[in-house]
């Protein structure tokens, strides 16, 4: 411990269960396991320190970001001790912005939300966007690829990197802080980090793409009757003339929890239908004549049967409404009680057939239980749960329930699709990654690990099998 705390200071060298307890429960609190020790340190100098220690000791390492993860990457395993988690709350700094080189870099611990702040201070946009933007950090979002609304236009968060910075599991530090857009100088290494979940190295900046700013965005909430009808209006949406920024589905029973749970919501048509769609397109100038094409497209997808009603946000107040809804459905539905999560896509073609067939698993297995479903349409990536009736304890219903997720997976991959889109593998998936990642492929990334992270002390029990 004193060698620690000589290199971060004592008051960031946490080891008394109250100060280290957080750092080891996940976000819906279904996997809790108490570190032995967290550090905070405040720079990469430190982190090259720490993990220099770490390797001299044999410590197993758990990277920290802002714990908002689904599938307990950053909560340790029980009995992998001794082992320390490594916290990057106070690596924070917004490091460069470059408007011209339409490019940002940021330590790994600033909070999604705060560079996306910074871009439009100076005219430029940062588009990931998710409910947990507000906490999330930067360096998790890389780890775990972390896709939010707008994949669908801007891609994932890989599609948004143009360089790390990762301190190797020995202590070298790797810096690849690159602006440019165009490097073919041999193995694009920040792409063998982003998704690797602290199991290779920790990523401890980087440097990301920015945009012209959307001056002019039109959003609809839009009633369907099926997810076939609405991948109908997907269709029309893709070609109306204007940028489609997103497209998310969302069952009834989400969208009225939300509305229930949360605080100044309201249903925006009647919620009459079993499905809704959020939509909204976007444009950098006022002249793009946005609202036109919004109300042309949506007049001609009600007259083609391809939606029941429709309702176009009339003001900023709305459209800020909507999407406020929107991310607080994960907060919202988890007040009405304890329910198995998943993050599975598949091809956009075939959500319409998986979701019939996850509905029509779970009434056979798990009646009682209430299907929960919303997602980016856009991309294949529906979110589903399924929650437990009213009044069950979260250990029963992860008694009962908790193969739920491994089924919606085995769906998933037969349709084509794949069993983690967005949230990581972590610990919550590493079955998953057993039965059903291509065998050939695990060799490869065993082999990566076996060069990189020899001991295999990085963030043991994630991701890999055998870890």
């Amino acid at each position: 411990m004193d060698g620690f705390a000589r290199i971060v200071g004592a008051q960031h060298c946490l080891t008394e269960a109250q100060d280290t307890a957080p750092y080891g429960e996940d976000w819906r609190g279904n996997m809790r396991a108490t570190p032995d020790m967290v550090l905070r340190p405040a720079s990469t100098e430190q982190v090259s320190a720490i993990l220099r220690e770490a390797a001299a000791q044999g410590l197993r390492v758990v990277p920290a970001g802002g714990r908002t993860g689904l599938a307990g990457g950053t909560v340790p395993i029980a009995g992998n001790t001794p082992s320390i988690t490594i916290s990057m709350e106070r690596m924070n700094r917004i490091r460069a912005i470059d408007p011209v080189d339409m490019s940002i870099t940021v330590d790994a611990g600033c909070i999604v939300e705060n560079v996306g702040t910074a871009a439009a201070e100076a005219d430029r946009f940062f588009p990931l966007n998710f409910g947990a933007q507000g906490s999330a950090h930067i360096g998790g979002v890389i780890s775990t690829n972390a896709g939010g609304i707008r994949a669908l236009r801007y891609g994932t968060v890989r599609d948004l990197v143009l360089g790390l910075e990762v301190v190797l599991p020995d202590g070298r530090v790797l810096d690849d802080l690159r602006r440019v857009r165009k490097d073919n100088t041999g193995y694009a290494l920040r792409h063998l980090f982003i998704g690797a979940e602290g199991t290779l190295g920790l990523v401890t900046a980087a440097t990301l793409k920015l945009y012209p700013p959307m001056r002019v965005r039109e959003t609809a909430f839009v009633a369907v009757e099926s997810p076939a009808q609405a991948l109908r209006l997907l269709g029309r949406m893709q070609g109306c003339g204007a940028d489609l920024v997103a497209f998310e589905l969302c069952g009834q029973r989400t969208i009225a929890l939300t509305i229930q749970n949360g605080h100044g919501f309201r249903a925006p048509v009647p919620l009459t239908t079993p499905w809704y769609c959020i939509i909204e397109i976007a444009a950098a100038h006022a002249a793009a004549g946005l609202r036109g094409i919004m109300e042309d497209n949506l007049a001609a997808a009600l007259e083609a049967g391809e939606c029941s009603d429709a309702m176009l946000a009339e003001s900023e107040e709305t459209r800020a409404m909507l999407w406020r809804m929107r991310e607080s459905t994960p907060d919202c539905t988890k007040q009405a009680g304890p329910a198995i999560a998943t993050d599975c896509a598949v091809p956009v073609s075939a959500v319409p057939l998986f979701l019939e067939q996850v509905h029509a698993m779970a009434a056979a297995r798990w009646p009682e239980g209430h299907v929960m479903c919303i997602g980016h349409l856009g991309d294949g990536n529906i979110h589903i749960s399924l929650q437990a009736p009213p009044g069950t304890a979260r250990d029963a219903w992860v008694a009962r329930a908790g193969g739920f997720d491994d089924a919606v997976a085995e769906l998933a991959v037969a349709a084509g699709g794949s069993f983690s889109a967005e949230h990581g593998i972590g610990q919550s998936k590493v079955k998953s990654m057993a039965a059903l990642k291509n065998p050939v492929a695990l060799d490869v990334m065993r082999s990566l690990k076996a060069v990189l992270d020899p001991g295999w002390r990085m963030n043991p029990g994630k991701v890999l099998p055998g870890g």
